[in-house]
């Protein structure tokens, strides 16, 4: 086969990760990558300070890598629907990372449901809010953990130090509680995020997730739909 400078530069940027491949759809033909731009990702990452440890850890290309692996994801229904998918996913990961600032939470507690003998917490470890949707709980790093293949019990600083299963925890969680919900409203996926925001729990707290859902739906051009709180 003839291969010309243009291949041999084509190749060279899909090495680099400059260009990242997007794999074939299991359910539509949407394209995640066009929807999600290096401009609408820029958009939320230059909202936080210069300070912010995670304006060098959350990627575009890390997280399109990464849902290489999810292909239900923003899949599962029309255009409309991968889109509001999207945005609702990118809404609740603005909201707990502070437009993509904070890798890890500020109020590390242990967060260890000694009940949940099939993830014991492991000796001085903390399972503490890390990556784009603040995983938290034993239980949580430990289904992870076997799901990605990493030990999380044993490690979950991976999840702060590593970009590709930082976002692939994310995506886990997700994909594990949320999808389901998301033909329902964006005022379900809070409740499987953070239910105890519902009813009144903290109206402030669900107005901010809200607002990032309705812009972001703007952005791609779709209707945010009904059921925006819960």
């Amino acid at each position: 086969m003839k291969t010309t400078l243009s291949t041999l530069l084509l190749a060279g940027l899909f090495l680099a990760g400059i260009i990242v491949p997007e794999p074939v759809a299991s359910q539509n033909n949407v394209n995640r990558a066009d929807i999600v731009t290096q401009e609408f990702f820029n958009g939320i990452i230059n909202k936080s300070p210069n300070t912010c440890r995670g304006k060098s850890f959350y990627t575009r290309v890390a997280f399109l890598r990464v849902i290489g692996d999810y292909q239900e994801f923003a899949r599962s229904g029309s255009m409309d629907d991968s889109k509001r998918e999207l945005a609702a996913f990118f809404a609740h990961v603005t909201h707990e990372t502070g437009h993509f600032c904070y890798v890890e939470e500020i109020n590390k507690q242990e967060y260890c449901d000694r009940t949940r003998n099939a993830y014991p917490c492991a000796p001085n470890k903390r399972y503490y809010g890390r990556g784009p949707l603040q995983i938290t709980w034993n239980y949580n790093y430990g289904a992870a953990g076997s799901s990605i293949g990493s030990d999380l019990l044993g490690n979950p600083d991976i999840v702060a130090n590593d970009p590709m299963i930082s976002f692939r925890t994310a995506l886990w969680f997700w994909m594990t509680n949320v999808h389901s919900v998301v033909g329902q409203g964006f005022g379900a996926t809070i409740r499987k995020i953070n239910g105890g925001e519902c009813n009144g729990g903290n109206a402030g707290q669900v107005s901010s997730r809200v607002a990032y859902y309705t812009d972001y739906c703007n952005q791609f051009g779709v209707s945010p739909g009904p059921n925006l709180r819960c």
